[in-house]
């Protein structure tokens, strides 16, 4: 497959998580019917966080045989393990205790009274990650990656104009003095998310328009983060009508 980059755009945000819902499920079960396993990376935010809600409420939920799927983070805030502001956490209660995956398929970044010095911490998630790749690499196999974006068009914890977050001689890095709380964090670097077949990124509302804009228009990975993404496969902006205020028409998919 050539690697592709869509915009699909909702009319609103309860028909955008409920797309990508629905999609997912579908993708899922079309992946496992080709492989083992599947690897799955999430990500946090409201929208984020609906989309796994979508997901566990679905009638089609229980068709995918959830044992033989990997649940991966792209990032994480540096905080003590049951702290409701951690991805993890949320993703917990939005949609993995409702799924059968054995714990050793789930993957939570260390938290931060587990390891308490972060650089460690990265290096953990690292070892994490080269434990689950095929021979030779030192990443899963990663079909699918969610993202949500920022307004000032950061990924993961990738924030604009930092560039050793995007160091390429490592898959995880940590995030200190991030623009917006908390401080401390982890996160995959843009080459490790970019070895993804699928990346998906869901963004909805008027404050993402202009980053999506920009990014779809060439602007610099460096100063708009998001501009950067890119699937080996497929690489799929889900928006709202909102987001996507600032979208070419040309670039916009009629379907996936």
């Amino acid at each position: 497959m050539t690697n592709e980059r869509r915009v699909i755009v909702h009319p609103d945000t309860d028909a955008l998580v409920a797309s990508v819902a629905a999609r997912f499920i579908t993708k899922m079960l079309d992946l496992l019917s080709e492989n083992e396993e599947a690897h799955v990376v999430l990500t946090g935010g409201g929208v984020g966080g609906a989309t796994l809600r979508a997901i566990r409420d679905s009638p089609a939920r229980d068709t995918v045989d959830w044992l033989r799927v990997h649940f991966w983070w792209g990032d994480e805030r540096f905080l003590p393990a049951n702290d409701p502001e951690r991805n993890a956490v949320q993703a917990r209660e939005a949609l993995l205790d409702a799924l059968p995956t054995p714990a050793s398929n789930i993957h939570p970044f260390p938290a931060s009274d587990e390891i308490s010095d972060i650089d460690e911490a990265a290096a953990a998630y690292a070892d994490q990650l080269v434990l689950a790749a095929p021979e030779g690499r030192n990443l899963p196999r990663f079909d699918i990656t969610f993202l949500g974006v920022g307004p000032d068009g950061h990924i993961a914890s990738l924030f604009p104009n930092r560039d050793g977050d995007r160091n390429a001689d490592k898959t995880v890095v940590a995030v200190r003095n991030a623009p917006k709380p908390p401080a401390d964090r982890l996160s995959l670097t843009l080459p490790a998310i970019n070895t993804s077949d699928r990346i998906w990124l869901v963004l909805a509302g008027a404050d993402k328009a202009p980053a999506l804009g920009l990014a779809l228009a060439g602007a610099s990975a460096k100063e708009v983060p998001v501009a950067g993404v890119q699937g080996r496969k497929r690489t799929v902006f889900f928006v709202d009508k909102k987001a996507a205020a600032d979208v070419p028409a040309s670039l916009i998919a009629s379907t996936y």
